[in-house]
C-alpha cells in the first residue's frame, strides 16, 4: 500500500481545513487507517483511527469534537475533516495503514505511512 497524503495549509484560528489521503493498492478495504501528526519538537501523536468498515472511529482527547475521520473504500481514500483549529493543531500530518481491519492508537500498529502534509494554524 502506498499513501499520498494532502490537503493540508495555512488557516486562522477557528478555521477548518479537509486532509486526504490517497491509498494504492488492493488491500485498503480490508485495513485499518489512522492520522498521525508531529509538531515542532515533539514526538509524532495519535490523532484518529477508523476501521476497514468505516465503523466505530477513535480520536485522541485534544481533538476529539472538532476532527472527523471517515473513508470512501471505492476511491481508496482517507479523510480528516479539521474544524475549530488551534494554533497546538499546527504539526505536519502523516496517514497510516495497518494490514489488519480494526485500528490502533499506537504507531508500531501501523505498516505503511504516507508522506506528511503541514498543517499551520495562526492565531
Amino acid at each position: 500500500v502506498q499513501l499520498q497524503a494532502s490537503g493540508g495549509g495555512s488557516v486562522q484560528a477557528g478555521g477548518s481545513l479537509r486532509l486526504s489521503c490517497a491509498a494504492s493498492g488492493r488491500t485498503f478495504s480490508s485495513s485499518a487507517m489512522a492520522w498521525f501528526r508531529q509538531a515542532p519538537g515533539k514526538e509524532r501523536e495519535f490523532v484518529a483511527h477508523i476501521p476497514w468498515s468505516g465503523g466505530t472511529t477513535y480520536y485522541a482527547d485534544s481533538v476529539k469534537g472538532r476532527f472527523t475521520i471517515s473513508r470512501d473504500n471505492a476511491k481508496n481514500t482517507v479523510y480528516l475533516q479539521m474544524n475549530s483549529l488551534k494554533p497546538e493543531d499546527t504539526a505536519v500530518y502523516y496517514c497510516a495503514a495497518r494490514r489488519f481491519p480494526l485500528g490502533s492508537t499506537g504507531e508500531a500498529g501501523y505498516d505503511y505511512w504516507g508522506q506528511g502534509t503541514q498543517v499551520t494554524v495562526s492565531s
